[in-house]
């Protein structure tokens, strides 16, 4: 949601400057009109210019956002109104963004605003799974243990998402600084031998020869080369992002050898543990597991969930309806079954989302087994065979010297 520098005069007279979350200028305009103010003038703000690889991220970093609502737990035990627990949260947060998001949900709310809608207003910014959440409490009037179960949630998911970024970073800095090497070697080390070979008449093996005529293409279109994996980096994720390509890729993620079936673990296990926190919350089956579908992050997946969605209108069972979509294992449509015929399953859905965090713990332990090595024999295998194509001939040269 974008945020908006506004000048306005205030009901006594005095001018003053605010910063604003709204969906577009009109609905802002409404809001502040509604307050009594005057406006001035009404400025988004572009941050980083416009420029795409500076603008600010619009989302809320997990930790700041882990931290407030265990803190919105803790001030609501405690026995302070909702509104006065938000003015205090909203100004300790360090991230001006965040601080500014709060801001706009605490004037909601002191204008008689459901804290469920005030969030929701505030678009894709902040998971669905959260407002749908608040709203369960709401309507139960114990929003306290729901803000428990969705921290506790939170905490979780996070964690696994730490592991998987941790496994993964090792092996992706193994491929950046052998790719780094490479680059080195044939923009700065093969020319010089290149120039040396250029003094003797004799023929270079066909192995030399590429890898020369690689360097010089190299040196020659280095900055073309720069700019044009720059553009074809910037369009993909362009394009990534758009509804359609964000589906395709998604699947792709699918399909990678290991890390693809990580990526399906873990998108299995957010949707288990999604439906876990609503059905715990008290909310309906069927708006649960729309919620819950689109918290998964994976397109692929939320969309095959969301096809259950009108099964389970007509009065299927969830497990049936899951076990069309084929991308879940036996083991935990097993589980779910039994949820439903006793009548426990969030508690179910639990058990199955600890089953595929599990699984995810084994996937990862042989990602880091096998990756590695792999990387480093394939990586070893490229620069080895790039020297030897460029000294091979110094070695000929030198065996008939001698």
């Amino acid at each position: 949601m974008p945020e908006f520098s506004c000048r306005l005069g205030a009901p006594d007279g005095s001018v003053v400057v605010l910063r604003r979350m709204a969906a577009s200028v009109e609905s802002l305009r409404h809001e502040l009109e509604g307050e009594g103010f005057h406006i001035f003038s009404m400025d988004r703000d572009r941050g980083g210019m416009g420029i795409p690889f500076l603008r600010r991220s619009e989302k809320v970093r997990n930790q700041d956002f882990l931290l407030f609502n265990t803190q919105l737990k803790t001030l609501l035990h405690a026995g302070l109104p909702l509104a006065q627990s938000l003015e205090l949260l909203k100004k300790q947060q360090t991230s001006a963004h965040f601080r500014a998001l709060l801001d706009s949900v605490h004037q909601q709310v002191t204008t008689g605003v459901a804290l469920s809608d005030a969030f929701l207003a505030l678009g894709d910014t902040f998971p669905r799974l959260y407002p749908n959440s608040l709203r369960a409490g709401e309507r139960s009037g114990d929003l306290e243990s729901v803000l428990e179960r969705f921290v506790e949630y939170q905490k979780i998911v996070e964690g696994v998402r730490k592991k998987i970024v941790g496994a993964l970073t090792y092996p992706a800095v193994l491929i950046l600084m052998s790719i780094g090497l490479i680059i080195i070697l044939m923009a700065k080390v093969i020319p010089s031998f290149t120039e040396f070979y250029v003094s003797f008449d004799s023929v270079l093996p066909l192995a030399t020869r590429i890898v020369i005529g690689l360097s010089d293409f190299v040196q020659e279109n280095f900055l073309y080369l720069t700019v044009g994996v720059i553009g074809a980096v910037y369009a993909f994720r362009s394009w990534a992002r758009t509804p359609k390509g964000r589906l395709i890729t998604d699947r792709w993620k699918l399909k990678v050898p290991l890390a693809g079936r990580l990526a399906h673990l873990f998108s299995l296990s957010q949707f288990s543990r999604s439906m876990a926190v609503l059905l715990g919350g008290g909310t309906p089956m069927v708006p649960a597991l729309e919620t819950a579908a689109t918290s998964v992050g994976n397109t692929w997946v939320a969309e095959a969930m969301l096809g259950c969605v009108q099964e389970v209108r007509e009065g299927r069972a969830l497990s049936d309806a899951v076990a069309d979509t084929k991308i879940a294992p036996e083991m935990a449509l097993a589980m779910m079954r039994v949820g439903e015929a006793t009548g426990a399953l969030p508690e179910m859905l639990n058990h199955t989302s600890d089953f595929f965090d599990e699984e995810i713990d084994f996937a990862l332990a042989r990602i880091v087994t096998l990756f590695e090595p792999i990387i480093l024999v394939v990586m070893g295998l490229i620069v080895g065979g790039l020297l030897l194509a460029v000294y091979y001939p110094m070695l000929s040269m030198a065996s008939r010297i001698g």
